[in-house]
């Protein structure tokens, strides 16, 4: 099968992170990290973000929430339709002021890893961080102790950790239902006489089928609604209907892109 362009490209490493570092008193002392003009900058060459579940309702306002992998299954905010063009951060690497930032660009420059020897959590920065330096305006450590932005820095991770583990949980649950059927988004574009040009096939993903959902016994669905599982499904469902929104902001942004080079 073809792979779908929005599957995501982070084998062997995560998302962003080019350089990170256990971060300590020894190696980190004098880092800490400045104000920048453009701090989400960093995202501009992604145009899928992975969201927890949780996340399902805000980032559903803002962009499709679909579920990409075949054994093992990630929600991704989908923010782009080509590789690497993220339509919502624009020129100057802004945010788009109405859309939600999801908690994985937000936890940046920070990512917790797994260290197999010890079994635990170490906590990381990512040491090529643009806004990551000696001239600093925030210090990670003081007098040798994390401060307050690094142990802030740390719960939101430890939060972030909590509620990933709740969507792989959520994922799970949606396998055992059998509620996922792949789906298919398409883009038909108009020739210059406003005629239908030839349908184009964006991305191939997993969605919950309404179908089988509404399959499911009163019982069943009385649980899911009180676990707050229900609430989550109808998010994403809701969600998909983004795919008309984000290929207008494309068709917006490529009428821009020719007055712009006038």
């Amino acid at each position: 099968m073809e792979q779908s362009p929005l599957a995501p490209q982070m084998s062997g490493n995560v998302l962003f992170y080019k350089n990170p570092e256990p971060i300590t008193p020894e190696h980190h002392g004098k880092l800490g990290v400045k104000q920048v003009a453009h701090p989400y900058a960093f995202v501009a060459g992604s145009h899928i973000i992975p969201v927890t579940v949780t996340e399902f309702a805000p980032a559903g306002l803002s962009y499709p929430v679909i579920f990409v992998g075949e054994d093992v299954k990630t929600p991704l905010a989908v923010m782009g339709l080509r590789t690497g063009d993220n339509l919502y951060i624009d020129a100057n690497g802004d945010f788009r002021t109405d859309a939600y930032v999801p908690a994985f660009v937000r936890r940046y420059p920070f990512v917790y890893a797994n260290d197999t020897e010890s079994d635990r959590m170490i906590l990381c920065v990512d040491r090529s961080a643009d806004f990551v330096g000696e001239d600093y305006e925030t210090p990670f450590f003081v007098d040798g102790k994390p401060s307050d932005y690094t142990n802030q820095a740390m719960q939101f991770c430890n939060d972030f950790e909590t509620e990933r583990q709740r969507t792989t949980s959520f994922m799970a649950l949606l396998a055992e239902l059998d509620l996922l059927d792949r789906r298919e988004a398409n883009f038909t574009p108009r020739n210059p006489d406003g005629s239908a040009g030839q349908p184009q096939k964006i991305a191939d993903y997993w969605a919950v089928s309404e179908e089988k959902l509404a399959k499911l016994s009163p019982e069943k669905l009385t649980e899911l609604r009180d676990n707050g599982a229900l609430g989550q499904i109808y998010a994403h469902m809701n969600s998909l209907m983004g795919w008309d929104r984000l290929i207008a902001i494309a068709m917006d942004r490529a009428q821009r892109a020719p007055a712009a080079n006038a």
